[in-house]
């Protein structure tokens, strides 16, 4: 099968993807972009972005996106809307497949991302980014003095409930059993917190909401009791899904280091995997701070990181 061979292939899109392609392509390295199906990754799925360094009124998510895919394109970056389907990482050069076709690289950046844990009900993918959210962190300042729901129980959910406390006037932590099983110092925290109540053994069913002059809004959740089975309608403006993320990195299993939950290893102060020539940035590698300009930031450093080993392959 003939191959086709690059100097560097980025394996996701995103803020990280699209930003080390911006900096390996400024340094004449040509990268290759797998963006996938999703192009943009979490950031396609999101509406305002406000916390965005340099976006003074805020931006969509996609278009924010499309600015950075332009910007990597204009200094010679190639982009590819298909997935990686299977990696050799065993020896060099590199090996990727992309369904049928075959592509050796000498360095390879993934950065295919995390994707939040979702109910699995098609009413919460109508009103993401028009009410639902998976990162308060990100929208919690477009709830202000509303009334939002947070589902989850771990320490995750505990954190975002509080910290949406700082704008939302009620928060509701919605959980399926009657006890958490985040850490007692989250749960002490949450408890001591007026502006937060709790509805137990409670179960999200539907998202409910509206659409007036054209745009969608939630406005309440359909919730059924997993003790009684009994239906309940509650009106809300936001419900925050904090059930967790499940890092995009199948594929590497076996291959690359990764934590338990499947994040990818990176050396401390680097973007180094535990195979030399391999690079990982963005929130396949990052399951603490999960956002955009934190993403970047490690893509600019996979890029410096893979500019700097190819370097020093041929000195």
């Amino acid at each position: 099968m003939n191959s086709k061979h690059e100097k560097v292939i980025i394996i996701g899109s995103g803020p990280a993807g699209f930003t080390a392609a911006i900096y390996t392509a400024r340094a004449n390295l040509t990268p290759l972009i797998f963006e996938g199906y999703q192009p943009g990754g979490q950031l396609t799925i999101t509406t305002d972005v406000e916390n965005y360094p340099g976006f003074e009124h805020g931006i969509m998510g996609p278009e924010m996106m499309e600015i950075f895919r332009k910007q990597a394109l204009r200094f010679g970056a190639q982009s590819i809307f298909k997935n990686v389907t299977k990696v050799d990482f065993s020896k060099r050069p590199f090996t990727i497949w992309v369904e049928s076709e075959q592509y050796t690289a000498d360095s390879i950046i993934v950065t295919t991302g995390a994707a939040a844990m979702l109910l699995d009900i098609p009413s919460e993918t109508n009103y993401m980014g028009y009410g639902v959210s998976a990162c308060a962190t990100c929208d919690a300042f477009f709830f202000k003095n509303q009334t939002v729901y947070v589902v989850g129980g771990g320490d995750s959910a505990m954190e975002e409930a509080n910290f949406l406390t700082k704008f939302a006037s009620k928060v509701i932590l919605l959980h399926r059993r009657d006890k958490f099983r985040a850490s007692k110092i989250m749960q002490d925290r949450l408890f001591k917190n007026p502006k937060v109540s709790v509805m137990w053994n409670s179960e999200v069913i539907e998202v409910l909401g509206e659409t007036l002059d054209g745009k969608k809004k939630m406005t309440g959740l359909k919730i059924k009791n997993t003790v009684t089975n009994k239906f309940s309608e509650v009106k809300g403006d936001g419900l925050f899904l904090a059930i967790g993320h499940k890092p995009n990195t199948e594929i590497f299993k076996g291959i690359l280091d990764m934590d338990e939950k499947g994040y990818l290893k990176v050396k401390l102060g680097s973007t180094k995997t535990n195979i030399e020539g391999i690079f990982a940035a963005g929130d396949v590698a990052d399951s603490y701070y999960r956002q955009a300009v934190t993403a970047a930031g490690t893509g600019c450093m996979a890029a410096i990181d893979a500019e700097r080993w190819l370097e020093s392959q041929h000195s």
